[in-house]
């Protein structure tokens, strides 16, 4: 495609959300396979960017200005849906974190991190990110103890 027609990165080489201007992630065929309806998923060709903002309606868009909404996803996905799985690859949800702070000690957490090392672990190809949810579950745990 002629790079006429393609949206320029910030003078600082990142890439951001045309609609609310947070920083995008960038991620593979694995996410835009697993999470994009066909006729959405044809709009995108190896990479994308996710949004990672959660209140945006874009999840995945590019520099030829496509992108994809929410309404566009096969299945509700975590963090849009608190009841879908944190991780795509082991199945760790909001629940398993909530019982981790009551309780008080991350033995879930603790297993998944171990697993996460393991060559089971495909973040970057199921995760809808693109990224291991340790950070997330992490966050989580300490935004739940603290409560």
């Amino acid at each position: 495609m002629n790079k006429a027609f393609m949206r320029e990165p910030d003078p600082d080489s990142r890439v951001v959300c045309p609609q609310c201007g947070s920083l995008g992630l960038p991620v593979g065929n694995g996410p835009l396979d697993r999470y994009l309806r066909p006729g959405s998923r044809a709009r995108f060709g190896d990479s994308a960017w996710y949004c990672s903002y959660l209140h945006c309606e874009i999840v995945y868009f590019n520099q030829f200005e496509a992108s994809a909404r929410l309404s566009d996803l096969k299945s509700s996905v975590y963090p849009y849906d608190v009841d879908a799985p944190i991780c795509a690859c082991f199945g760790c949800r909001y629940d398993d974190v909530e019982a981790d702070v009551a309780a008080g000690e991350p033995v879930r957490i603790r297993q998944l991190l171990e697993r996460s090392r393991s060559p089971d672990a495909r973040c970057e190809t199921v995760a809808i990110d693109g990224q291991c949810c340790l950070k997330e579950v992490q966050r989580l745990y300490l935004k739940l103890r603290a409560r």
